[in-house]
């Protein structure tokens, strides 16, 4: 390693040199750098995993608009009820081709073992398998039999193995709301954040499991458009056909951005996320500070050397720096596998989408070599001002 680092810097390794002058230091520093590293990972994930499940819901739909209620809030579960005639309103437009609604509720379901799971409920038209996943075509036309749903695999705290043989021919039964459904199939949701599970049921069944709901007062509206039309353009103009301030329409997408903008930067969960990342970088800094500082004060004399001989700081600076990345390009490593291995638990333990994506690893290592970098150059402060005779 001492011949491959000097063929790269062009001179002595001096800072690699003195790291593993002190092997026990050394392990300290690398334990300290992956620590904050996994600290960084696990927010990092958790708040990527959030919003992962702000999307989820969304990607159940293919329309061009989706037509939302006026509610301050961005979220699509907490969204309040709007006029069906909102839909009848936006078929005037000549661009727009159709529409159905969609009703969204929350219930408890209690399983036999007295597991209890949070479920969000869809009730969808079942011939309007175009506005909805392709992968949702033909289960969803098969929940035009009444008291019919689509149970979701990954829902929590619930044992799912006894719906992977659901068949229309073959229901599983269970009970919600004190209603006896039947499984018809499975799909693989999840319920993230917000819920336990997403399961999936006709208009018709929604209303027997929620009897307060009718088909006057849709969660949201979902449009379809001509060929070639312009959503942005359309969603303007249908704006203009209602009264002031009573709906919000956007394209599915922008829905989805503008919610997962506003989990993360204005609800609790996404500002407590941002603060445990601003903390492990914190972390990082302070023990690659310390580490480097104590090598800085245990060679002042021999810096005290060179800086007599006429070394310029810059000279120093390299040494400090050679010695930041080595940290930070060694720590790294088992940072990532621990964190590796928490996303994989945790994943396995709640079914939330937690997962490490190449971007994620990439930034994070960028950002560990900046801040053991800023902590080299904090270390070098007491050289950068002291004369050489006052180091001996």
């Amino acid at each position: 390693m001492t011949a491959f680092l000097t063929r790269l810097l062009g001179r002595l390794p001096i800072g690699y040199l003195q790291l593993m002058h002190h092997p026990g230091r050394l392990l300290a520093a690398l334990a300290g750098v992956a620590f904050a590293n996994v600290l960084v990972f696990v927010q990092l994930g958790l708040a990527g995993s959030m919003s992962e499940s702000v999307a989820i819901p969304y990607r159940l739909f293919q329309p061009d608009l989706l037509i939302l209620s006026p509610a301050e809030s961005e979220a699509l579960s907490d969204a309040a009820t709007l006029p069906r005639q909102r839909l009848f309103q936006a078929l005037v437009h000549p661009d727009v081709t159709g529409g159905t609604p969609v009703y969204m509720g929350r219930s408890t379901w209690i399983s036999g073992h007295d597991a209890s799971s949070s479920i969000q409920f869809f009730g969808l038209a079942p011939e309007a398998t175009a506005f909805f996943h392709d992968a949702l075509a033909a289960p969803l036309a098969s929940l035009s039999l009444a008291d019919t749903v689509l149970v979701d695999t990954l829902t929590r705290f619930v044992d799912m193995r006894s719906f992977a043989a659901s068949h229309p021919e073959a229901p599983v039964p269970l009970e919600i709301q004190s209603r006896q459904l039947g499984a018809i199939g499975t799909v693989s949701i999840g319920g993230g954040f917000g819920g336990d599970g997403v399961f999936l049921v006709s208009d018709q069944t929604f209303f027997h499991l929620f009897p307060q709901r009718s088909s006057a007062t849709p969660s949201h509206i979902l449009l379809a458009l001509a060929p070639g039309a312009d959503p942005g353009r359309v969603a303007a103009e249908l704006v203009q056909l209602y009264p002031p301030d009573s709906v919000r329409i956007r394209p599915i997408s922008e829905a989805m951005e503008q919610e997962v903008r506003y989990q993360m930067t204005e609800r609790p969960t996404g500002l407590i996320f941002a603060f445990g990342v601003v903390i492990g970088i914190v972390v990082g800094i302070v023990i690659a500070y310390q580490v480097l500082s104590a090598d800085v004060a245990d060679h002042i004399r021999e810096y005290a050397t060179f800086k007599a001989m006429g070394f310029q700081q810059s000279f120093f600076i390299g040494i400090i720096l050679e010695e930041a990345i080595i940290l930070a390009a060694i720590g790294f490593w088992p940072g990532l596998a621990f964190s590796l291995l928490f996303y994989e638990t945790l994943a396995y333990l709640t079914n939330i989408p937690i997962f490490m994506t190449p971007e994620r690893a990439v930034a994070v290592f960028i950002g560990t070599i900046i801040a053991c970098a800023v902590s080299g150059m904090l270390a070098m402060r007491k050289l950068a001002a002291a004369e050489p005779a006052d180091l001996f």
